[in-house]
Protein backbone atom coordinates (compact mmCIF):
# COMPACT_ATOMS: atom_id res chain seq x y z
CA UNK A 1 0.00 0.00 0.00
CA UNK A 2 2.01 2.83 -1.17
CA UNK A 3 0.11 6.20 -2.70
CA UNK A 4 2.01 8.67 -4.87
CA UNK A 5 2.71 11.58 -3.44
CA UNK A 6 2.06 14.96 -4.96
CA UNK A 7 5.09 16.11 -7.95
CA UNK A 8 7.94 17.48 -5.85
CA UNK A 9 6.75 15.99 -2.70
CA UNK A 10 8.91 13.96 -0.14
CA UNK A 11 8.41 12.03 3.31
CA UNK A 12 11.60 11.99 5.69
CA UNK A 13 12.19 12.31 8.61
CA UNK A 14 12.59 15.42 10.82
CA UNK A 15 15.94 16.29 12.51
CA UNK A 16 15.71 17.94 16.13
CA UNK A 17 17.83 20.95 14.16
CA UNK A 18 14.18 21.45 12.25
CA UNK A 19 11.87 22.59 14.69
CA UNK A 20 11.04 25.62 13.43
CA UNK A 21 9.76 24.36 10.54
CA UNK A 22 7.80 21.96 12.65
CA UNK A 23 6.51 24.87 14.24
CA UNK A 24 6.13 26.48 10.83
CA UNK A 25 4.35 23.77 9.58
CA UNK A 26 1.55 24.04 12.87
CA UNK A 27 1.20 27.38 13.07
CA UNK A 28 -0.11 27.17 9.13
CA UNK A 29 -2.83 24.94 10.17
CA UNK A 30 -6.38 26.67 9.87
CA UNK A 31 -8.38 26.81 13.06
CA UNK A 32 -10.07 24.11 12.30
CA UNK A 33 -6.97 21.47 11.24
CA UNK A 34 -5.48 22.53 14.56
CA UNK A 35 -8.14 21.57 16.73
CA UNK A 36 -8.57 18.61 14.95
CA UNK A 37 -4.53 17.73 15.76
CA UNK A 38 -4.93 18.22 18.93
CA UNK A 39 -8.46 17.94 20.25
CA UNK A 40 -8.85 20.90 21.19
CA UNK A 41 -8.31 24.79 20.78
CA UNK A 42 -4.51 25.71 21.67
CA UNK A 43 -2.18 28.72 21.71
CA UNK A 44 1.14 29.86 19.42
CA UNK A 45 3.09 29.11 22.49
CA UNK A 46 1.60 25.87 23.20
CA UNK A 47 2.62 24.89 19.18
CA UNK A 48 6.04 26.58 19.50
CA UNK A 49 6.08 24.46 23.11
CA UNK A 50 5.22 21.06 21.56
CA UNK A 51 7.27 21.90 17.79
CA UNK A 52 10.28 22.30 19.98
CA UNK A 53 9.65 18.48 22.04
CA UNK A 54 10.63 16.66 18.90
CA UNK A 55 13.96 16.13 19.99
CA UNK A 56 12.35 14.23 23.18
CA UNK A 57 14.04 10.89 23.67
CA UNK A 58 11.80 8.58 21.30
CA UNK A 59 9.67 10.89 19.44
CA UNK A 60 10.08 10.38 15.68
CA UNK A 61 8.31 12.71 13.66
CA UNK A 62 7.99 11.92 9.89
CA UNK A 63 7.43 15.08 7.64
CA UNK A 64 5.63 15.45 3.88
CA UNK A 65 7.99 18.17 2.02
CA UNK A 66 6.77 20.18 -0.92
CA UNK A 67 9.75 21.89 -2.38
CA UNK A 68 11.27 22.48 0.97
CA UNK A 69 8.31 23.68 3.22
CA UNK A 70 6.88 20.92 5.26
CA UNK A 71 3.67 20.85 4.23
CA UNK A 72 2.47 17.68 6.68
CA UNK A 73 3.60 15.69 9.60
CA UNK A 74 3.16 12.86 11.46
CA UNK A 75 4.57 11.64 15.04
CA UNK A 76 5.12 9.04 16.96
CA UNK A 77 5.49 9.01 20.33
CA UNK A 78 6.07 6.46 23.36
CA UNK A 79 4.08 6.25 25.88
CA UNK A 80 7.10 6.04 27.95
CA UNK A 81 11.14 5.16 27.95
CA UNK A 82 11.10 2.23 26.19
CA UNK A 83 7.22 1.32 26.13
CA UNK A 84 5.38 -1.03 23.89
CA UNK A 85 3.11 2.05 23.35
CA UNK A 86 3.17 4.05 21.57
CA UNK A 87 0.77 7.16 20.04
CA UNK A 88 0.08 8.61 16.59
CA UNK A 89 -0.90 12.19 15.85
CA UNK A 90 -0.73 13.60 12.21
CA UNK A 91 -1.43 17.28 10.53
CA UNK A 92 -1.94 17.79 7.17
CA UNK A 93 -2.24 21.85 5.77
CA UNK A 94 -5.36 21.95 4.43
CA UNK A 95 -4.79 22.03 0.70
CA UNK A 96 -2.87 18.77 1.03
CA UNK A 97 -5.53 17.05 2.28
CA UNK A 98 -6.86 14.25 0.36
CA UNK A 99 -3.87 13.66 -1.24
CA UNK A 100 -2.19 10.44 -0.11
CA UNK A 101 0.16 12.39 2.40
CA UNK A 102 -2.25 10.85 5.48
CA UNK A 103 -1.08 7.31 4.32
CA UNK A 104 2.28 7.07 3.36
CA UNK A 105 3.07 9.72 6.69
CA UNK A 106 1.12 6.64 8.57
CA UNK A 107 3.19 3.83 6.53
CA UNK A 108 6.23 5.58 7.59
CA UNK A 109 5.03 6.02 11.48
CA UNK A 110 4.24 2.02 11.39
CA UNK A 111 8.01 1.14 10.02
CA UNK A 112 9.11 2.90 12.86
CA UNK A 113 6.66 1.84 15.61
CA UNK A 114 7.77 -1.95 14.23
CA UNK A 115 11.11 -1.15 14.75
CA UNK A 116 11.09 0.27 18.20
CA UNK A 117 9.21 -2.70 19.50
CA UNK A 118 5.72 -1.11 19.74
CA UNK A 119 3.28 -3.46 20.03
CA UNK A 120 -0.05 -0.95 20.78
CA UNK A 121 -0.09 2.02 18.35
CA UNK A 122 -2.92 4.23 19.32
CA UNK A 123 -4.03 7.17 17.15
CA UNK A 124 -6.89 9.15 19.02
CA UNK A 125 -8.78 11.47 16.89
CA UNK A 126 -12.40 13.33 17.66
CA UNK A 127 -15.77 11.52 16.68
CA UNK A 128 -16.18 13.82 13.73
CA UNK A 129 -13.01 13.29 12.08
CA UNK A 130 -13.44 11.48 9.30
CA UNK A 131 -10.44 11.59 7.45
CA UNK A 132 -8.76 10.43 10.25
CA UNK A 133 -10.79 7.12 10.72
CA UNK A 134 -10.85 6.12 7.02
CA UNK A 135 -6.97 6.05 7.10
CA UNK A 136 -6.83 4.24 10.47
CA UNK A 137 -9.07 1.98 8.47
CA UNK A 138 -7.22 1.50 5.54
CA UNK A 139 -4.20 0.09 7.93
CA UNK A 140 -6.72 -2.64 9.28
CA UNK A 141 -7.48 -0.44 13.10
CA UNK A 142 -10.01 -1.13 15.18
CA UNK A 143 -11.96 1.50 16.49
CA UNK A 144 -13.40 1.99 20.28
CA UNK A 145 -15.22 5.05 20.74
CA UNK A 146 -14.65 7.02 24.14
CA UNK A 147 -16.43 10.07 25.58
CA UNK A 148 -16.44 12.00 22.16
CA UNK A 149 -13.29 10.80 20.68
CA UNK A 150 -12.20 7.92 18.56
CA UNK A 151 -9.44 5.54 19.51
CA UNK A 152 -8.20 3.34 16.84
CA UNK A 153 -5.43 0.60 17.74
CA UNK A 154 -3.01 -0.97 15.03
CA UNK A 155 -0.47 -3.58 16.07
CA UNK A 156 2.64 -3.47 14.29
CA UNK A 157 4.03 -6.61 13.14
CA UNK A 158 7.79 -7.57 14.77
CA UNK A 159 10.94 -6.06 13.63
CA UNK A 160 12.90 -7.75 10.71
CA UNK A 161 16.77 -7.51 9.23
CA UNK A 162 14.39 -5.80 6.15
CA UNK A 163 12.68 -3.43 8.04
CA UNK A 164 15.31 -1.92 9.70
CA UNK A 165 17.62 -1.97 6.55
CA UNK A 166 14.82 0.06 5.31
CA UNK A 167 14.62 2.58 7.91
CA UNK A 168 18.11 2.75 7.94
CA UNK A 169 18.39 3.79 4.22
CA UNK A 170 15.24 6.08 3.88
CA UNK A 171 17.25 8.27 7.04
CA UNK A 172 20.45 8.29 5.11
CA UNK A 173 18.48 9.48 1.72
CA UNK A 174 16.49 11.70 4.54
CA UNK A 175 19.70 13.58 5.52
CA UNK A 176 20.87 14.23 2.29
CA UNK A 177 17.23 15.83 1.47
CA UNK A 178 17.27 17.99 4.93
CA UNK A 179 21.23 19.10 4.16
CA UNK A 180 20.07 20.04 0.02
CA UNK A 181 17.11 21.87 1.75
CA UNK A 182 19.30 23.53 4.13
CA UNK A 183 21.39 24.61 1.36
CA UNK A 184 18.83 26.05 -0.84
CA UNK A 185 17.43 27.57 1.81
CA UNK A 186 21.32 29.54 2.54
CA UNK A 187 20.92 29.91 -1.33
CA UNK A 188 17.79 32.44 -1.36
CA UNK A 189 18.69 34.09 1.86
CA UNK A 190 21.60 35.53 0.14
Amino acid sequence: MHDLLPPGGIVRKLWPGEAEAYRDHLLRLDADSRHRRFSGAVGDDFIAQHARSIGDFGAVVYGFFLDGTLRGAAELRPAAPFAHEAEAAFSVETEWQSHGVGTILLEHVLLAARNRGVTALEMQCLADNRRMQQLARKFAAEFKFDFGSVVGEVDPPRFTALSLAREWTEDAFGVFSAMLDAQARLVRAD
